[in-house]
C-alpha cells in the first residue's frame, strides 16, 4: 500500500501545483471551459494518464466546468500518487 504523506509534505507538494487546493484528505482542481464539448474533451484526455498511473480521479462535470478530485482511497488520504497525477493533469490543456 502507498504511504500517506505528512501534513508538511502535503503543504510542500501543494505549493508546486497551480490551481489545486487541499481540502482535508483530497486534492481538488476546478477548470472552466468554453462549453460542454470542451469540458468533455478535457475529461477524455484524463483517461490515458489515469490508466497508465493505475490511479483514477473522481470527476464532477457541470456543463462547462470540471472538478477533478484526487485521493488515494485505499491509503485513506493523500499520497505521492495523487500529487504525481495532479502534476500530469496540470499539463493537459
Amino acid at each position: 500500500m502507498t504511504q500517506l504523506l505528512s501534513d508538511a509534505e502535503i503543504q510542500e507538494k501543494a505549493k508546486q501545483l497551480v490551481g489545486w487546493t487541499v481540502d482535508g484528505k483530497e486534492l481538488r482542481l476546478t477548470r472552466k471551459f468554453k462549453d460542454f464539448v470542451d469540458a468533455i474533451a478535457f475529461v477524455n484526455k484524463l483517461v490515458e494518464p489515469a490508466e497508465a498511473a493505475g490511479h483514477h480521479p473522481d470527476l464532477a462535470i457541470s456543463y462547462n466546468q470540471v472538478t477533478v478530485t484526487l485521493t488515494t482511497h485505499d491509503a485513506g488520504g493523500l499520497t505521492s500518487k495523487d500529487f504525481d497525477l495532479a502534476q500530469t493533469i496540470s499539463e493537459i490543456g
